[in-house]
């Protein structure tokens, strides 16, 4: 019972939160193409970043093993084109996926039209996939990550990653025009997610088990009682 009652309360939890942030609204993640609204953005880097810091210190903890999570391998052509017609989508009706399934459940009829054509789409390209299942499977590439690609340590690239984002939400209120200055709570947490970051670049000294138990000899104490006591 447990596998289906936690997966669906996460669900209706992401789903309320997505309501509350407005991204329910195709007037406002159209915002994010017209670069008047980049609410979508903002929300996106602050889970890539999130979810990036989460995943490293866990590994680094021991509490995670990064190798036993699944990578999906990298087909690179069909990729783009998927990648242009879910775009091309998300522009003319202002909503994913996801917010569909938002707006649909608050009632809005743009969102039950986008689930519908959703829904449309997946069983067209269904009954399709034989016609193009030679391209589906080309150009693959492996599982590609950022640290392989650009020959970096994995803390250096969490560290860039950071950067990058506290610099995307700089430059996105920028663009939005906006003139509030940041508040102490948002300040404290670019912080925070710097340092955790900075931190990250800080490599692990491997353990040499041989030093390891002469250290361990050395640090005994010198007095030895004596047999009997």
């Amino acid at each position: 019972m447990s596998d289906v009652l936690l997966p669906l309360a996460i669900g209706v939890a992401f789903g309320f939160t997505l309501e509350r942030a407005g991204l329910g609204n195709a007037r406002k993640l159209t915002g994010q193409f017209l670069l008047s609204d980049l609410t979508v953005f903002k929300v996106m880097f602050s889970a890539i970043v999130t979810a990036m810091l989460g995943l490293f210190w866990c590994s680094r903890l021991g509490w995670v093993d990064l190798n036993a999570l699944a990578l999906p391998e990298t087909y690179l052509r069909p990729q783009i084109a998927g990648g242009l017609i879910f775009g091309a989508g998300f522009a003319l009706a202002g909503l994913c996926p996801g917010t569909s399934c938002v707006a649909a459940a608050s009632g809005r009829g743009d969102g039950l039209a986008v689930v519908g054509g959703l829904f449309t789409g997946v069983l067209g390209a269904g009954l399709a996939f034989p016609w193009f299942l030679d391209f589906y499977d080309s150009d693959a590439r492996g599982a590609w990550t950022l640290p392989s690609l650009l020959h970096l340590p994995y803390g250096t690239v969490v560290l860039l990653i950071a950067i990058i984002a506290i610099l995307g939400f700089i430059a996105s209120e920028r663009i939005e025009g906006s003139r509030s200055r940041w508040s102490r709570v948002r300040v404290a947490l670019a912080a925070c997610a710097l340092l955790l970051a900075a931190m990250a670049t800080i490599e692990r000294t491997p353990v040499n088990p041989a030093a390891a138990a002469a250290a361990q000899a050395k640090a005994r104490p010198l007095y030895k009682p004596p047999s009997g006591c």
